[in-house]
């Protein structure tokens, strides 16, 4: 094995103390000086830390998966109440734009604070509503349609006359 040639430059004191330590190892300064270099580039092993960093980051693993599925959960929600939004909602008189955008306002203070406590708390609803359905309706994930409105598909064959109501009430 060949080697490469340095030239170095220490200070006095670090350079008596190197000399004496060669001296005193019999190997030389050269393999000293290549004993140091790969313990100080060499990562130290300790016992038991990679088996912590494994845990941790399958810790960390599981944890980003559970980010990601509630992302996507969160993107098809909002994705498919704004396209149910703008396809089912008619547009407003110009007389009556203005009290909707004031009531608007409202509605969205109350939203955002609702949103605050639901945070505060321990439970999301989300999580409220999936195990309801689950409990109630184990097969809905099973049986709806992707395009259609729930109210056109009436359970175990009867009408959804509610679902007109809600959304009279809720709009205005």
């Amino acid at each position: 094995m060949s080697k490469k040639r340095y030239t170095l430059y220490i200070s006095r004191q670090l350079a008596r103390r190197f000399e004496e330590t060669a001296r005193n190892k019999h190997g030389g300064k050269s393999a000293l000086v290549e004993e140091a270099l790969a313990a100080s580039l060499t990562p130290q092993h300790v016992p038991g830390i990679d088996d912590i960093l494994a845990r941790r980051l399958d810790e960390i693993s599981t944890i980003s998966k559970t980010v990601e599925r509630d992302v996507a959960i969160i993107t098809e929600m909002v994705s498919l109440f704004v396209r149910y939004y703008l396809t089912a909602t008619p547009p407003l008189p110009t007389d009556e734009q203005e009290p909707a955008r004031l009531l608007g306002r409202e509605r969205f203070q109350v939203f955002v604070a609702q949103v605050g406590r639901q945070l505060a708390g321990d439970q999301r609803l989300v999580s409220q509503v999936l195990e309801t359905i689950v409990v109630n309706n184990p097969d809905l994930f099973a049986t709806a349609g992707d395009d259609a409105p729930l109210r056109s598909r009436p359970a175990s064959g009867t009408a959804t006359k509610g679902h007109d109501d809600e959304k009279d009430s809720t709009h205005g």
